[in-house]
């Protein structure tokens, strides 16, 4: 055998072995190459799930452990990549592991595109409240042709292109020297006690380990908290699923005089496309089967939709550009926090000695909103914070928790927050919120 094609079956061989009764089981299997079949005498079984008196019994194996790193974040979303920047700017070795092939989540391939809650109203003018590393990323896509459009003047609520995004957050996440992973889906947390010390997950490669310092939860429906056993609480929420249109610039010369001009959908940085949110019915969005049927109907109503619009007199060059890659989940799971931010509360104005980010105005009306560091953290479970629309929240204000600004607010107060705890060696829990406060402002971030 030469030494090409013995490096490259060496490189299928994963370390993960199954275990019977306490033995490690050696196999040999065959190794397809083109038309021709080769023995690997070293390649190990996985731990395969097998039948046993009518049940799948997935059997214990070792699970290899690929990376060990400082602070692992676990979601690539919007909350996930600035939480990976902001620990990985602070000097610490940053994990970054998201389930699909691109960043930002329900923001690029949800196609959620609007960016809400930016900014809040003064007396003086528009006040910008997510600064700090959210903000990099948003003037980055100001320099990016058609990359980024106001919905409304003084640069709030900007719209941005999804492929844009896409690209801009992945520039910044290598130029910070970020460890990524993707098409990988975390599955499990590896527990010591009451303490997470990193996560198991699935990918091409099989299943595999990843071992940290502390762990950042961005996955949006707290997938590690909820592994890990940390108290918080399921919700029932709209599932959506968006969609764009092409060649809405075409309709008004093509109608004809006198014609009712509807609107297609929201702006977007392309001339030509537009965007249309869907509410979708309200089902357990951590149900498969509801997601499935979900998936299915909103696929059909979106194709019904479209062909409604081209039968509009003049509208017959509007066509269906692309559907969300995965659904508009609004909300799953919050976290039971160490504090637990409220609508009323916010509504009154209330503020907090642990403040970590100031949100802009849109749900709140013009009201800015606080969002304290107890609302990342959980009650019980150690080395572990959550960001994004999984933080704590009552049912009220998690509306406004999920919005795209505030979610990059918490992202970059978890990972600067996982940053201090490793380099002062106390739990996230026991965070100096002094030093966490500087350490955000020096990043840039605006805390009132």
């Amino acid at each position: 055998m030469d030494a090409t094609r013995r490096g490259f079956l060496q490189g299928l061989a994963l370390g993960g072995s199954a275990v019977a009764g306490g033995r490690l089981l050696r196999a040999q299997e065959p190794i397809h190459l083109g038309s021709k079949v080769v023995e690997a005498p070293n390649v190990y079984r996985s731990g395969a799930a097998i039948i046993e008196n009518g049940k799948v019994i997935r059997p214990r194996h070792e699970i290899s452990v690929i990376s060990d790193t400082g602070v692992l974040v676990v979601g690539g979303g919007c909350a996930g990549v600035i939480a990976a920047l902001a620990a990985a700017r602070a000097g610490h070795k940053v994990t970054l592991v998201e389930r699909y092939g691109c960043f930002g989540g329900l923001w690029t391939a949800g196609l959620v595109l609007i960016v809400l809650a930016t900014h809040v109203k003064t007396a003086q003018g528009l006040n910008k409240c997510v600064r700090g590393i959210g903000d990099e990323l948003l003037e980055r896509l100001l320099k990016v042709r058609n990359g980024i459009v106001n919905q409304e003047p003084g640069k709030r609520n900007p719209t941005s292109d999804p492929e844009a995004t896409k690209y801009v957050m992945a520039e910044m996440l290598r130029e910070a020297g970020v460890e990524i992973l993707l098409h990988s889906w975390v599955t499990n947390a590896i527990m010591d006690g009451k303490t997470v010390r990193g996560v198991v997950f699935e990918s091409k490669s099989g299943c595999l380990a990843i071992t940290a310092k502390v762990v950042v939860d961005a996955t949006g429906d707290g997938d590690v908290y909820g592994a890990a056993g940390a108290e918080h609480v399921r919700h029932l929420h709209r599932i959506g699923l968006v969609h764009r249109l092409g060649n809405v610039d075409r309709v008004n010369a093509a109608a004809p005089a006198g014609a009712k001009e509807r609107r297609l959908g929201s702006i977007t940085p392309l001339p030509s496309v537009a965007w249309v949110n869907m509410q979708g019915p309200q089902g357990d969005c951590l149900d498969v089967r509801t997601l499935t049927q979900t998936e299915l109907d909103g696929r059909r109503a979106v194709w019904e939709r479209v062909k409604a619009v081209q039968q509009r007199p003049g509208h017959d060059q509007v066509f269906l550009l692309d559907t969300a890659s995965q659904l508009g989940i609004r909300a799953s799971r919050t976290l039971k926090g160490v504090v637990e931010p409220t609508y009323n509360e916010a509504m009154a104005g209330k503020r907090y000695r642990d403040v970590i980010g100031v949100g802009g105005a849109d749900f709140m009306g013009e009201r800015a909103c606080q969002i304290p560091y107890g609302a990342l953290v959980p009650v019980r479970i150690e080395n572990l914070l959550a960001a994004g629309r999984c933080v704590a929240a009552d049912n009220l204000m998690m509306n406004y928790t999920r919005l795209i600004g505030p979610c990059l607010l918490t992202g970059q107060a978890a990972g600067a927050a996982a940053a201090l705890a490793i380099r002062n060696k106390c739990r996230p829990r026991d965070v100096d919120v002094r030093q966490l406060q500087a350490l955000l402002k020096k990043q840039g971030a605006y805390l009132g």
